[in-house]
């Protein structure tokens, strides 16, 4: 193993990558990727309307605007996944950053519709390099158990900083120098990323390994990840029983069972079916889809109307209560990725965290038309924040441990795009039930019935997890520490 090239094993990770001394360096570049992905993925909501005056955005434009990132970041993080693992982990994520940061100048300097979405499509893209490869070299960088958990607790902790801010900075920016300020707020930290990433993380992937390509399984993955995340956007608006939709559904299906029979003949599989019945693979995905599911949908989208439409707070003010339910997520995984996953395993952390989850979303079935933050909120937000940073957490340690180093890009790639997709997801069910429950003379009250009516769904979601979790979830395998595993190859070394 040089700087230019580790070798990657099977598993487990050599010990020398397991006690590199720049790793904690490292953890602070890729902390500060995954900050600047998920503050653009949140500071863009609050800019919307301006945008649309600005532009002259149509409906039907602003719906991409938002969309088209969705359906590019969700429908090729399985590939991007892949081709670091190919590639170099490292080279693929300084791409995808400096990717990032053209492309946001594009978005802030965009005069027209049809150039902020193709801006925005290629945010995505880039994105889909970025969140797969942080996470596979986090995988590479630190050793299975210990080092690794703490390490995911901090990086999810920085995810969970940047919503904050990107709720927080949206709404002053906005006013302030205006939208294009949204988008160029990425450029430099993604440029400090680029410049510091050749001297902080190491080139992780086998040399000797054929640059073997599943081709037909990248086109028709992609496809079907597409596919489905354009039938969950576009489900509300065209009708879940629609000809449309249930077209699409077909060709999905149609797509991922193509997939299926690609995958079981490939010599180099993109996704290698064997990991599918590994019930903490799946048992951790499904975790991540049912956690996803309630967070951008419940307090992503139902919690964000509620507060600024019914009760009328701004979005600065929205943004300084949710920094209540972010600071308590960043404290969840903390704890998770530490004590909590280390003394008792993923299975008790996860189900811990999805019923503070089904709580809080409990608790907010009673919200009225004419309550306040503090009655009706500041519970939910209270339960929700430490619950959504213990399941986040276990559900990536869950679905990342076991896997081998040659596979870490592509398993990244999948726990990234379940918490995605099912974001996605939970947003579509939530906003269609919402809208459905909206019944009344007084708009007011009428959207308030439909948000209660919302939550208790969400309520379903975290059950749904903690059967998951329960079913499928196990305490993981003993792992050695870094002192031991230092030990073990000074010996073997001798």
């Amino acid at each position: 193993m040089d700087g230019k090239g580790t070798r990657a094993t099977v598993s487990p990770i050599p010990g020398r990558a397991r006690l590199d001394p720049r790793r904690r360096l490292a953890l602070a570049v890729l902390c500060a990727a995954t900050f600047i992905i998920i503050l653009d993925g949140s500071i863009v909501f609050v800019a919307v309307p301006s945008m649309a005056e600005d532009l002259a955005l149509t409906p039907s434009a602003v719906q991409w605007v938002l969309s088209s990132y969705l359906l590019s970041f969700g429908g090729l993080l399985l590939l991007g996944g892949r081709v670091a693992d190919l590639l170099g982990r490292r080279r693929m994520f300084v791409v995808g950053a400096a990717l990032l940061a053209v492309s946001s100048l594009l978005c802030g300097l965009a005069w027209s519709a049809e150039v902020l979405i193709a801006a925005r499509v290629a945010e995505g893209f880039a994105a889909a390099i970025m969140t797969p490869t942080a996470l596979s070299i986090l995988m590479t960088t630190f050793a299975e158990g210990r080092e690794r958990n703490k390490a995911l607790g901090v990086w999810s902790s920085a995810a969970g900083i940047g919503g904050t801010i990107g709720s927080l900075l949206g709404g002053p920016l906005t006013t302030g120098p205006g939208w294009g300020w949204i988008f160029f707020v990425n450029i430099p930290v993604a440029v400090l990323v680029v410049v510091l990433s050749p001297f902080v993380l190491r080139e992780s992937y086998d040399r000797e390994r054929a640059r073997t390509f599943d081709v037909a399984g990248a086109l028709t993955s992609t496809a079907a990840l597409v596919g489905l995340v354009y039938l969950i956007v576009d489900a509300p608006q065209a009708g879940w029983w629609s000809g449309r939709t249930i077209g699409l559904g077909a060709v999905v299906l149609v797509l991922l069972a193509g997939f299926v029979l690609v995958e079981r003949r490939s010599a180099a599989p993109l996704l290698p079916l064997k990991y599918l019945r590994g019930k903490g693979f799946l048992g951790g995905n499904l975790v991540m889809l049912t956690v996803g599911m309630a967070v951008h949908g419940g307090m992503g989208v139902v919690m964000t109307q509620y507060a600024q439409v019914v009760l009328g707070y701004s979005a600065v003010q929205y943004g300084l209560m949710f920094a209540v339910m972010t600071l308590l997520t960043v404290l969840g995984s903390t704890l998770a990725g530490g004590p909590l996953v280390n003394r008792f395993g993923t299975r008790p952390v996860a189900v811990a965290g999805l019923v503070l989850i089904g709580f809080s979303c409990l608790s907010l079935t009673g919200i009225s038309a004419r309550g306040s933050f503090v009655d009706d909120m500041l519970l939910g937000m209270l339960l929700f924040g430490p619950g959504l940073g213990a399941a986040f957490v276990a559900g990536s340690i869950a679905g990342l441990a076991g896997v081998p180093a040659d596979d870490a890009g592509m398993a990244s790639g999948v726990n990234t795009a379940a918490f995605h997709i099912g974001g996605a997801l939970g947003i579509a069910i939530l906003t269609t039930v919402a809208a459905a429950a909206a019944t009344g003379p007084d708009p007011a009250a009428a959207m308030a019935a439909g948000f209660r009516t919302a939550f208790g769904v969400a309520i379903a979601f975290a059950v749904a997890g903690v059967l998951a979790a329960l079913f499928l979830l196990g305490r993981p395998r003993k792992s050695a520490t870094v002192t031991e595993i230092a030990g073990r190859a000074g010996r073997e070394a001798a």
